[in-house]
């Protein structure tokens, strides 16, 4: 039975003493998630900031679908599964691309359908967000099918926004003509604002973000650290050329040959 996502300082039932000391560990930041298991998510030391996703390739992990509506809402779900609009409360005034959850029912985890180009996206209770053949959508299904198989497809002159497309080529839309509030269905024809969704993630799982942070962290070496490594005192250009060896992946062949260097100069002299 698949436990559902919370936020890290959620209370939980004590069930056993280990239990309670190890919730209690927990610190309380709204923005940092445990994952589907209970566990600290191993990368919460990472940056927890939310950031929009750019393009299909940038959405995995813990994501916020934000709708065309005003005020912005975004799409979450309760513990039966119906899908429904939830007011976003933690943005920018006037921004919606600074939207960031304040409920877990808000949160979905996107990965990747194996072999397609299609995402899940799975609510806090560990269940799928599908789509049938009537336009209805829900959350209740443990195992991804097609009606779980969703396309991202970038809309055209509006950057850094989706319309999410069912198996049946069919849209996600948001209705605004219901008595009964916002509704979101998935029977749109065609590609329309109604249609144009925003995409908000965890910077620490965006590919370009990740990558930057890596290459910072491969350059973070001091100058003593180098030298030692070389074995004598290094001048400025030696420095820098260590470095980039560091961020590029060939940093044990650019120090040999700093060292064969040294050991050719040395018998010359």
């Amino acid at each position: 039975m698949p436990k559902p996502l919370v936020f890290k300082g959620d209370k939980k039932p004590k069930k056993r003493k280990r239990a309670a000391d190890a919730d209690d560990a927990l610190p309380p930041s709204s923005k940092e998630l445990v994952n589907t298991t209970g566990t600290p998510n191993a990368e919460t030391e990472d940056d927890d900031s939310w950031v929009n996703a750019d393009s299909p390739n940038d959405i995995s992990g813990p994501v916020l679908i934000v709708l065309p509506s005003e005020p912005p809402t975004c799409i979450a779900c309760d513990l039966n599964g119906k899908v429904f609009a939830s007011s976003v409360e933690n943005f920018v005034e006037g921004d919606p691309s600074t939207a960031e959850p304040h409920d877990t029912r808000q949160v979905w985890v996107a990965n990747r359908v194996a072999g397609t180009e299609s995402f899940s996206f799975k609510s806090n209770q560990g269940r799928y967000l599908g789509c049938d053949k009537y336009g209805v959508l829900s959350a209740t299904n443990t195992a991804i099918s097609p009606e779980e198989s969703i396309l991202c497809i970038p809309v055209p002159n509006s950057p850094s926004t989706f319309s999410l497309q069912t198996q049946r080529d069919t849209f996600f839309k948001l209705d605004e003509s219901s008595k009964r509030g916002p509704e979101i269905r998935g029977d749109a024809d065609t590609i329309s604002f109604s249609t144009t969704f925003r995409i908000r993630m965890q910077a620490r799982f965006k590919p370009k973000l990740k990558a930057a942070k890596e290459e910072k962290v491969l350059a973070k070496i001091s100058r003593k650290e180098l030298e030692e490594k070389i074995g004598r005192r290094l001048k400025d250009d030696e420095v820098r050329t260590l470095k980039r060896a560091r961020r590029e992946g060939n940093f044990h062949e650019v120090a040999l040959d700093m060292k064969v260097k040294d050991s050719h100069d040395k018998f010359a002299s």
